[in-house]
């Protein structure tokens, strides 16, 4: 896979997918800039080197219709103020006046174009649509690993029209997974969480060469239900209990379970929460969160790691009174001796919340597109950069 250092962009229009899809209000307002803070390094590299700089993302899920909040001008605003540059808003990502404009750009010019996916064909792969991005530069960049995992037109079907190349987030990403996977310092702890049922095929991956895998989460739920444990009234998904059931039968002892929750008959009032062991669950509650008990396994089981991997929290975090278990244990990788690494989405959402994320080695940009490298799928987009 070629990086943007490995070409010549100098003068060179230079088109840029990155995820610059931030948290809005609903005036679209941004919220947070972190994202449009990852691909800085890759915007001003090319800014430095002269290249006319192109840039496309998607916001929120329009799906295909002209919504007003989702319109790049506030996050155009925003890019600008922390690069200190006047950015070019084009009004629309493909047609003959975005061609217009962009022919106008000097070298150095920064210019983001509208919202991709107020097209449906950016979300179906449209190869006509595709080749309509791809026209619009001499050169593309991948710099979106948050959507690599997505099969679309800006991120696969554009590199079959034009020289493609990764960007500096998705160089580090890919580089940082990639030893993960294929050479972990030992001994290497999994911490699975989250609600997800495609979080199976990760443990499944991770078994192959994880020490301990620990689950949390509603993905616990489904494993305590395989497990012939009563869970209560707690959500789990029926149709990954099969597949638990036989990742326990595989796994001798290395997936590690809670033995103790916080429940109460309803998470979002949390009225009367209680501590109480698995094997004492009654019908009528529901599991928020893992227990003391849990917590003080979980950290004995990652004490001795050398590396850590978390993705997707262990309770539900979003209400206080289930904050406990996710607080307890990211404090407690905070502190530990070991290189840890945070996957995107509600785990890096969690370490911010806690105040916790410059005390890990690396948090992803990536949820979906994390897990899956983890489960040992080829991400398309990168499939389609190294193919090209």
């Amino acid at each position: 896979m070629q990086t943007i250092k490995d070409i010549d962009v100098n003068g060179k229009k230079v088109l840029v997918r990155v995820d610059f899809n931030v948290p809005i209000d609903e005036k679209g307002n941004v919220l947070d800039e972190e994202r449009i803070v990852s691909s800085l390094q890759t915007i001003n590299y090319l800014i430095e080197n002269n290249a006319k700089v192109i840039l496309m993302s998607h916001l929120g899920r329009p799906d295909g219709e002209v919504i007003e909040k989702l319109k790049m001008d506030k996050v155009a605003k925003a890019l600008g103020d922390l690069i200190e540059k006047e950015i070019i808003k084009i009004d629309d990502c493909i047609g003959e006046q975005v061609k217009a404009r962009i022919q106008q750009m000097k070298d150095k010019d920064v210019a983001l174009l509208e919202n991709l996916r107020f097209y449906k064909e950016e979300e179906e792969n449209d190869p006509g649509f595709a080749e309509e991005l791809a026209s619009l530069a001499d050169i593309y960049v991948n710099d979106a690993f948050a959507n690599s995992h997505r099969s679309h037109a800006s991120m696969e079907g554009i590199t079959k029209f034009i020289s493609s190349y990764a960007g500096f987030l998705v160089e580090k990403e890919m580089t940082i997974l990639s030893k993960i996977t294929q050479n972990p310092e030992k001994p290497f702890v999994a911490i699975i969480g989250g609600a997800k049922a495609d979080k199976i095929a990760v443990i499944r991956n991770l078994l192959n060469f994880a020490d301990k895998i620990i689950v949390g989460g509603i993905l616990a739920n489904t494993f305590l239900k395989a497990n012939d444990s009563n869970i209560g009234i707690s959500k789990f998904d029926s149709e990954s209990v099969n597949a638990a059931k036989e990742l326990l039968s595989q796994a001798n002892g290395r997936i590690i379970l809670p033995v103790d929750v916080f429940a109460a008959k309803s998470i979002e009032k949390g009225e009367n929460s209680k501590i109480v062991k698995i094997e004492k669950m009654t019908d009528d509650l529901m599991i928020g969160d893992i227990g003391p008990d849990t917590i003080a396994l979980y950290k004995k089981e990652m004490k001795d790691a050398k590396t850590v991997v978390w993705g997707g929290p262990l309770g539900a975090f979003e209400y206080e009174k289930f904050e406990g278990g996710t607080h307890e244990i990211a404090l407690f990788l905070s502190d530990l001796k070991a290189k840890v690494f945070i996957g995107g989405g509600e785990s890096g959402t969690a370490m911010k919340k806690f105040g916790l994320e410059n005390k890990v080695n690396f948090i992803s940009t990536g949820g979906g597109a994390f897990l899956e490298f983890l489960s040992g799928k080829t991400l398309p987009a990168i499939k389609a950069l190294q193919k090209n």
